[in-house]
């Protein structure tokens, strides 16, 4: 794999007209299609609860009463979660078993976990659309909330993962990243393998997006390939209301949407809308 790295601002066109930064990508974006080609492998919407009563076994099982007509498999999966403490003796790491309830569809494409404290809908890879997507994680919140009775969130995220593929042996990463690493003139411009990130606060500093962008192993087939990890996530605790969960939600998406196409140059754009063979 041979990378070239460099940098530049965005520019794009609008009805014709050159529109550079943030007005662009915007009014691009509202002008744009769904993609013929999209590059999203998998979206998912996770909660994260605090307050209510002790956690009933029980749960699941009525979650899964409520879901069953759209999720009619369901199967336990044992995880291990790992939690941060803080003491007079430092820092700890606290590595517990978690025994968590998954419901699925016939396919897998769309999973919903439960857990205490936790629900986490996810969405494979074809992406249905945002609408469908939101009606899915709306529906089991409520299921959720009916049965689990949370007092409150603890934190939100929304996490969209794309892969992307370029048949290519070597590129120059302007021509498609508006978001990517960057070398300073003095050091050598070719890159084996990369990985960079950035966060964003937004509101204040009650939400925050985590971008990144790394190389990824090529298909069998050759080629270069790339992920575009899209996080936005509640991070201040109690700052939005359970009720107004599936608002953030909608806001969550767009400034995905929007981080996504400010990530992209015209030249990858054109690849999501042909076709696929």
């Amino acid at each position: 794999m041979l990378l070239a790295a460099s940098s530049c601002v965005y520019c794009g066109i609008v009805e014709g007209k050159e529109v550079r930064g943030e007005q662009g990508a915007t009014e691009q974006r509202k002008l744009a299609k769904p993609y013929p080609n999209p590059p999203l492998v998998e979206a998912l919407c996770e909660f994260r609860f605090a307050g209510g009563p002790a956690w009933d076994g029980t749960v699941p099982g009525l979650v899964y009463t409520r879901l069953r007509d759209q999720f009619p498999r369901s199967r336990t999966v044992r995880d291990v979660e790992v939690q941060l403490t803080t003491s007079d003796k430092g820092a700890e790491q606290i590595v517990r078993p978690v025994e968590r309830v998954q419901l699925l569809q016939h396919d897998e494409r769309a999973i919903v976990q439960i857990g205490p404290d936790l629900l986490v809908v996810k969405c494979l890879r074809p992406y249905p659309s945002w609408e469908r997507f939101s009606q899915m994680i709306g529906r089991a919140l409520d299921a959720y909330r009916e049965e689990a009775k949370p007092a409150k969130l603890a934190m939100i995220g929304l996490r969209y993962i794309n892969r992307i593929e370029l048949a290519a042996d070597a590129v120059d990463l302007e021509a498609y990243f508006e978001f990517r690493p960057f070398l300073g003139p003095e050091l050598p411009q070719d890159i084996d393998s990369f990985i960079v990130g950035v966060t964003i606060p937004y509101e204040g500093g009650r939400d925050r997006l985590r971008m990144e962008l790394t190389s990824a192993s090529a298909s069998r087939g050759g080629g270069l390939a790339f992920r575009l990890d899209l996080l936005y996530s509640l991070v201040r605790g109690g700052a939005v209301l359970l009720d107004d969960a599936l608002e953030w939600a909608d806001a969550a998406h767009e400034r995905i949407e929007q981080a996504f196409e400010r990530a992209i140059t015209d030249k990858l754009r054109q690849k999501f809308l042909q076709r696929s063979e």
